[in-house]
């Protein structure tokens, strides 16, 4: 997996259900777009929060057939525990699930597509902030 493809977090998903066209223009480009098993779990537990489930759930099974989903594996894993101590070593922790992410955008050499600042905290990730 490599190439100008993108790593989707959940919040583009999330400004894209919500209408941004920009969003929507950059991803219809591209060849592939990739979604982690992690940002998916985010997406369903904001479905199960939000009224009108059946709407929202539709809404991403369609989304779902533009996407590649990717899981974690021990290769995953190995990264993102050399991750975490990076992290904890710099004092700069962040959240669970992007380091996750992060791991996965790493080990399979696809640039991550985001709005949290955070990820620059990772030396060497790939990422690109949408705003």
């Amino acid at each position: 997996m490599t190439g100008n493809n993108y790593l989707i977090d959940s919040n583009i998903v999330i400004e894209i259900f919500n209408g941004n066209k920009k969003f929507a223009d950059k991803l219809n480009k591209e060849k592939e777009i990739f979604m982690s098993a992690i940002v998916l779990g985010e997406l369903y537990t904001g479905i199960n929060r939000v009224a009108n489930r059946t709407k929202h759930l539709k809404r991403l099974a369609d989304f779902l057939t533009l996407c590649t989903i990717i899981s974690i594996d021990e290769a995953t894993a190995k990264i993102y525990g050399a991750l975490v101590a990076a992290l904890y070593k710099k004092g700069k922790p962040i959240p669970t699930n992007d380091i996750w992410i992060a791991a996965l955008s790493m080990q399979h050499k696809i640039t991550i597509a985001t709005k949290d600042k955070h990820f620059k905290e990772i030396d060497g990730l790939n990422f690109e902030m949408w705003a």
